[in-house]
């Protein structure tokens, strides 16, 4: 028998439905408390007591996995994004990591386009204005006005892109690779610098990977160059965005609002000066709700785990699941 570690938040609350695979398959299970993920101190206390783990954004760094081994066979990854997990460390201690990629690019890219459409429109702050007694109209504008930025062109940031053409924005691109040009010249996409896509886009939609060249990617700097009426969307990772510079910038009108899904700490602090912004939008790492993709993850990420441990699940329905990737 061997005992897994489910830490995934979003797999939790469902288990009974997924226990009788634990069972069927002599996994054990040891479910800990979890808010959000588990630190790194949480999961010291619990190395060396699992064979493999269905997490969300655990932080599995190089002292964590060292610990963990040679116990620790397989991680697979409750969702994508797999920033929190030390790769390197995990391949020399032959720990194979598994995730589902392409699993929220829907509902992320409908997310950026909602909160693009609150902005524009200023749905959010009629309505309070209206429920406190007020009649009030706010200036708004058509998307059709305004140049959206993209930085990042993977599957969400195309979803993205092919959401706004269809309000008939103009679309600008950055990316540190080189994107398909078949799908730029159908979209009528312009690849540009990051600083030119700061300095022309009313909407600026952080769509990247975290990497060493992402972290604190908007920053004062780059907070300086966009325009005083530019609203930056981050439904990617917190660590690109440096809060404090975002915070200043915001007080001192240098851009004129953000949405933000996702924070440098998470959930967000209470003493957190962007909870207090009227300008800002803010959501709890939410933009991945979806029923259906919570779905496929659920089963493929139990999949993962299987396929990580060796385990055959020949002609079990599992196998009729839509397959995910490592």
């Amino acid at each position: 028998m061997s005992t897994i570690l489910l830490s995934a938040p979003y797999m939790i609350p469902f288990l009974d439905r997924f226990q009788p695979y634990f069972e069927k398959y002599s996994l054990d299970l040891i479910i800990p408390e979890v808010h959000e993920r588990l630190n790194k101190d949480q999961l010291l206390d619990l190395a060396g007591k699992f064979d493999g783990t269905i997490c969300g954004d655990d932080q599995y760094d190089a002292e964590v996995i060292a610990a963990c081994s040679p116990r620790l066979k397989v991680i697979s990854k409750w969702g994508t994004g797999i920033d929190s997990i030390d790769k390197v460390a995990a391949e020399r201690s032959g720990i194979s990591i598994f995730r589902t990629p392409n699993a929220f690019t829907i509902p992320v890219a409908d997310t950026v386009m909602g909160y693009i459409l609150a902005f524009a429109r200023r749905h959010p702050w009629m309505d309070r204005e209206m429920k406190a007694g007020k009649w009030e109209k706010l200036p708004g504008h058509a998307l059709s006005e305004n140049t959206l930025g993209v930085i990042g062109l993977g599957n969400i940031g195309k979803a993205v892109v092919t959401r706004a053409l269809a309000f008939g924005m103009q679309v600008v691109g950055n990316d540190i690779i080189e994107i398909d040009r078949d799908f730029l010249d159908k979209f009528d996409v312009n690849m540009c610098t990051l600083e030119e896509l700061l300095s022309q886009a009313d909407y600026i939609s952080i769509n990247c990977d975290l990497n060493a060249t992402s972290y604190h990617l908007i920053n004062q700097a780059t907070l300086s160059k966009m325009k005083p009426n530019a609203v930056v969307i981050n439904t990617a990772r917190g660590q690109v965005m440096d809060e404090g510079a975002l915070v200043v910038a915001l007080k001192d009108g240098l851009i004129a609002g953000a949405a933000l899904d996702v924070f440098e700490i998470e959930p967000i602090p209470p003493e957190s000066l962007l909870l207090k912004m009227d300008q800002v939008m803010l959501a709890p790492h939410n933009a991945n709700s979806s029923p259906a993709a919570w779905e496929h993850v659920h089963w493929n990420s139990l999949r993962n785990l299987l396929d990580g441990l060796g385990i055959s699940y020949a002609g079990d329905n599992l196998e009729k699941l839509p397959q995910g990737n490592n």
